[in-house]
């Protein structure tokens, strides 16, 4: 049986429709593979183990540190910049401080000016790959070890970078169920 021309143009419409709304929601995760493949908008990467080679060039890094408007800590880095040569290990630690009297949970987003940059700065392990919780007065040290991946001074566009700057920015999120059960059940009891 073949559609009206009425009906054809429902079904045009509805299958352009469903095809828009998977392109949607499908160029989110597409855009996150490309920034980190690529390092575009100042992604970095994440390696499992340091590169062989050790170059004698050395690049300064610094450390930037900023919060959303709505969260609570204090956030800086312990130091705010470091040379480390291509290829070798880096370990830089930021401060975190939850001036609040209850636990507060937070992400750390991130990213590596310039942008060219980005897909050669390598991180380990990071505080940024896991949500973080701050018990009321608390204050922690939060590592990370990276590298700049050596294959840098290979690309035209990064060959030339001096200085890079690793910015973090916390967000405040919601506590993670243990949590968010200890702190309804320590309200309760207060009152």
């Amino acid at each position: 049986m073949a559609l009206s021309g009425p009906q054809k143009t429902v079904a045009q419409t509805v299958g352009l429709v469903v095809l828009m709304g998977s392109l949607a929601w499908a160029a989110v995760p597409f855009y996150d593979w490309f920034c980190r493949v690529t390092g575009f908008g100042g992604t970095t990467g994440v390696a499992e183990a340091t590169p062989d080679d050790i170059l004698d060039r050395a690049v300064t890094v610094r450390f930037d540190a900023s919060k959303a408007k709505d969260m609570p800590w204090e956030f800086k880095p312990v130091e705010r910049e470091m040379k480390v040569r291509i290829g070798e290990t880096g370990l830089a630690f930021y401060e975190a401080y939850n001036p609040t009297d209850k636990p507060v949970a937070g992400q750390a987003s991130y990213n590596v000016t310039p942008y060219s940059a980005g897909g050669y700065f390598q991180k380990i392990a990071c505080f940024c790959f896991e949500e973080q919780v701050l018990e009321p007065g608390e204050r922690v040290e939060m590592p990370v070890t990276f590298f700049v991946d050596p294959e840098m001074v290979e690309d035209p566009e990064a060959q030339y970078v001096h200085t890079i700057t690793l910015s973090y920015t916390f967000y405040e999120i919601d506590l993670p169920e243990g949590y968010a059960a200890l702190d309804a059940q320590a309200e309760t009891n207060t009152n």
